[in-house]
C-alpha cells in the first residue's frame, strides 16, 4: 500500500521500520523540524528522520501542517492510507481527508483508557495490572476514533515508561501490519469506543518529577518508574539536587519520623506518608547514576536529615 507516515520520537521509528519490512511503499515520512539540543544548541534531527534517511525514504519536515502548500504537497503523494505515531501536531480536517482510508494511529493504551499524550506513565501511576496498545482510525477528537485492533499486555511489576513504551510500540507495530490488509479490504470494521469509559492524561511537566514525601511509598515508587526517562524523579539533599531512578517499598515500616527523613538503617531508606522507601539507584549532584549502597558507604551523619528541604 502507498502509505504516508507521520511520527517524531524514537519509539515512532518502530512501526515505520515494520511497515517497510512488510513491503509497503512509504511515499513520505513527515516529522518535526530539526531542533536545537544540548548545551551547544546544535540543531538535531528527530529520531524518525534519522531512521527514515537510513531506510532511504523521502522526509518532509514542515513547520506546521496548517500551511496550504504543505497540504497540497501531501495530497500530491496520493497515499492510500496514513499512519501516525506521536507526530506532535493535531491533524486538521483537510489533512485527515487526504488518504481514502484515513489515518491509523498507534496509541499505547487500551482505549478509551488514557486518551492523551502520556498513557504509559498514566497506567504505571495508576498501578494497572493490564495495559496494551490500540490501533484506531483518527478523527478530529483526541484519541477518540474507532478501534481497528487492540492487544493486551500484563504490566511488568518493574515497568518503566521508556522501556514499556518501546515494548508496546513493538507489539502495536505487528498489530498494525497484520491489520492493514484486513482494514483496507473492509474485512476488519473499526468499532466505536465506549465514551462512558474514557479517561484522559495530561502532558508531563518538569515539576511533576519532584517527589512529595508525604505521599505513600507505593505511590512514590510508581512515580519514579512512570517518570523514567522524563522528567525523572528528583528531590534535594542538603540543598543539592538528588535524582532517583529506582526504589523499593517497605510498606510495613511504621515509624514516627517525618516524611522525607532519612532513616537509621543499613540501606538508604526514607520515611514517607505511609511506609518507607529504600532508594536503590540515585544520582547525587555532580556524579553519575549509581547504586545507592555504593554512595552510602562514603557518607556520614545522614540519619535524620530531611530530603526535599531547600
Amino acid at each position: 500500500m502507498r502509505i504516508i507516515f507521520l511520527g517524531t520520537p524514537a519509539f515512532a521509528a518502530i512501526p515505520l521500520r515494520a511497515l517497510v519490512e512488510a513491503g509497503h511503499e512509504v511515499v513520505a515520512v513527515v516529522t518535526q523540524p530539526d531542533r536545537p539540543a544540548g548545551r551547544s544548541k546544535t540543531p538535531q534531527a528527530p529520531p524518525v528522520k534519522v531512521d527514515a534517511v537510513e531506510l532511504g525514504l523521502p522526509v518532509l519536515q514542515p513547520a506546521t501542517l496548517r500551511d496550504p502548500e504543505v497540504v497540497e504537497q501531501l495530497r500530491a503523494l496520493r497515499p492510500e492510507v496514513g499512519v501516525v505515531a506521536a507526530y506532535g501536531e493535531i491533524l486538521r480536517k483537510n489533512v485527515l481527508e487526504i488518504p481514502p482510508l484515513g489515518y491509523l494511529n498507534v496509541h499505547p493504551s487500551l482505549l478509551p483508557l488514557y486518551r492523551g499524550p502520556t498513557p504509559v506513565a498514566a497506567a504505571i501511576l495508576a498501578g494497572d495490572e493490564i495495559t496494551g496498545v490500540s490501533i484506531i482510525r483518527l478523527i478530529r477528537a483526541m484519541d477518540a476514533g474507532p478501534i481497528v485492533a487492540q492487544a493486551t499486555l500484563t504490566m511488568p511489576p518493574d515497568a518503566r515508561a521508556g522501556s514499556l513504551t518501546d515494548e508496546l510500540f513493538a507489539i502495536g507495530s505487528q498489530l498494525l501490519v497484520g491489520s492493514l490488509p484486513l482494514y483496507a479490504s473492509g474485512e476488519l470494521q473499526p468499532q466505536a469506543q465506549d465514551e462512558s469509559q474514557a479517561s484522559y492524561c495530561a502532558l508531563l511537566r518538569k515539576e511533576d518529577g519532584q517527589i512529595d514525601w508525604t505521599k505513600p511509598a507505593l505511590v512514590i515508587e510508581r512515580a519514579i518508574r512512570a517518570y523514567d526517562p522524563w522528567p525523572g524523579a528528583f528531590t534535594s539533599l542538603q540543598g543539592q539536587p538528588l535524582k532517583i531512578r529506582a526504589a523499593r517499598v517497605d510498606a510495613d515500616w511504621s515509624g514516627a519520623e517525618e516524611p522525607g527523613t532519612i532513616l537509621d538503617r543499613p540501606t538508604l531508606s526514607v520515611a514517607t506518608g505511609s511506609g518507607a522507601l529504600e532508594l536503590v539507584e540515585i544520582q547525587p549532584a555532580g556524579k553519575r547514576m549509581m547504586q545507592a549502597q555504593d554512595w552510602l558507604r562514603g557518607q556520614r551523619g545522614l540519619e535524620g536529615q530531611q530530603l526535599g528541604v531547600e
